[in-house]
Order: C-alpha cells, then sequence, then structure tokens
C-alpha cells in the first residue's frame, strides 16, 4: 500500500501531540520532486544513530528535548527550537525527554519549481 502523503496547498497540523505521543509514530508529511516533510517522534532515550544525507535538512522541536550531535557540535534543541543542517553533515539525535520534530529536507535542488 502506497504511503499518503499531503498535497501542495493541504493544511497540515504540526501541533504537539502531547498526550497521544506515545501513540504516533514516525511518518511522512509531504513529499515533492524537491523537498520532503517528515514528523520524528522518539521516547525518552531512544536515539537515532549517526547519519548524512545529501540535501539540507532543518529540524524543528515540535516537542520534548532533543540532543543533536555532530563531528564538531553538541547543542539541545527544545520545543520551538530550529536548527539547519548543510547537506551531507553527519548527525544523530538523543531524545532526553518524549519528543516530537518536524523534519525538512531539501531533496533535489535541480529540479524546477512548477
Amino acid at each position: 500500500m502506497a504511503l499518503v502523503h499531503a498535497q501542495p496547498l493541504d493544511v497540515i497540523s504540526v501541533r504537539p501531540l502531547a498526550a497521544r505521543i506515545s501513540e504516533v509514530r514516525t511518518h511522512s508529511l509531504l513529499k515533492t520532486d524537491r523537498v520532503q516533510l517528515m514528523r520524528l517522534v522518539l521516547a525518552a532515550g531512544q536515539a537515532v544513530p549517526e547519519h548524512q544525507v545529501t540535501g539540507e535538512i532543518t529540524l524543528l522541536c515540535l516537542e520534548g528535548q532533543v540532543l543533536l550531535n555532530t563531528p564538531g557540535r553538541q547543542c539541545g534543541l527544545a520545543a520551538g527550537d530550529l536548527v539547519l543542517l548543510p547537506a551531507g553533515e553527519p548527525h544523530a539525535l538523543e531524545a532526553q525527554t518524549d519528543s516530537s520534530l518536524l523534519v525538512t529536507l531539501l531533496l533535489r535542488q535541480d529540479v524546477p519549481a512548477p
């Protein structure tokens, strides 16, 4: 079964999950040729091992507290904090509390905008 994504101009809620956070899994919200939006949900203590993506990425902490590790820096993200990672930047995440983040991935810069 194909994953259902929102379409351009659809309204997507990224409100905090609050008490429902343990019931929701990480999922993709929207995907086009150029960009993908995902809600990353992590339980307290859960980690995302070091990895990298080819395009630029933003991480917006919607709720909770997450530790972001890169080779040159470690920083904490709390609700409302946003960070941009350059293309190819190795990074890892660890949730300090139950957390959700809005992840924006720039997939391809060479695709012209409609």
